[in-house]
């Protein structure tokens, strides 16, 4: 799994299978594992590309705080760097469901479609503050907390954990990680206002195939704010049941439909 550098930050990423591109990134705190069970789905008929952000997987940390149009830039430097300018189809988990919807505004021309999973909604976002971070990722490391407890807490997180635990150990070890997962938490509310702004100021391509693949997991509330999404996008609306937040864990078959179904509207 190769390595590429952007903004000076040495970035991991896979790719696999051959065909039309889509990119996925996933939520806060996780890594290009967490994709696994979809892959071979997509494979066959995508090419797929999975990155970490700064602080995730295996990527370097950052003391950058992140942005709407950053987070953008780096989907679309990471598809530079692996020459494939698109379009293409960017699917986004959680709070990298404004990073994807952020790309395709910002970067209509390479888009070709956008999928939404079980995505971060804020409808009155306010922007964070990001000075308590650093003293609390500091305060993890000197008490050795990653080391000692961090795959644990990730077991705790997403159960059950498909993710190959070689792996998990090799990565939530790493105080690296925990930070990388503080800074973007901190960040959460500024960024979702960025979009905000965004939403009147660059609307989407016309015509661009947009799906919003909600895990309601039960919850009326979180699926007519996932539905109220996906009416002020002019998105289709699917709901993964059943499933939890980590559709790509519980719902594979449905994520994976979804994206091809969705890409082959822009075909």
């Amino acid at each position: 799994m190769p390595l590429v550098r952007i903004g000076g930050l040495a970035h991991h990423v896979a790719v696999d299978g051959h065909g039309p591109v889509c990119v996925l990134s996933a939520g806060l705190g996780l890594g290009w594992f967490d994709w696994d069970p979809v892959v071979p789905l997509l494979a066959p008929h995508r090419t797929v590309v999975r990155f970490d952000r700064p602080g995730h997987g295996l990527s370097q940390g950052s003391t950058t705080p992140p942005t709407l149009a950053g987070e953008a830039g780096r989907i679309a430097a990471v598809l530079d760097a692996l020459r494939l300018p698109g379009p293409v189809t960017v699917v986004g988990h959680s709070i990298a469901g404004f990073h994807a919807e952020g790309f395709a505004r910002l970067h209509p021309d390479r888009t070709a479609a956008l999928v939404l999973v079980d995505s971060s909604v804020e409808e009155h976002p306010r922007p964070g503050r990001l000075g308590w971070t650093v003293p609390a990722g500091t305060a993890l490391t000197a008490l050795g907390l990653p080391a000692a407890l961090g795959p644990a807490l990730r077991r705790l997180a997403v159960r059950p954990d498909p993710a190959p635990p070689a792996e998990v150990r090799r990565v939530y070890r790493t105080s690296r990680v925990w930070r990388g997962a503080l800074r973007e938490n901190a960040r959460y509310g500024s960024v979702a206002a960025e979009l905000d702004a965004l939403r009147r100021d660059r609307p989407l391509p016309p015509g661009l195939p947009v799906t919003v693949l909600a895990a309601p997991d039960g919850s009326a509330r979180w699926e007519e704010r996932q539905r109220a999404l996906a009416r002020r996008l002019g998105a289709r609306y699917e709901a993964a049941v059943p499933s939890g937040h980590l559709v790509m864990r519980d719902a594979p078959g449905t994520l994976a439909r979804v994206v091809l179904e969705t890409g082959q509207e822009a075909a």
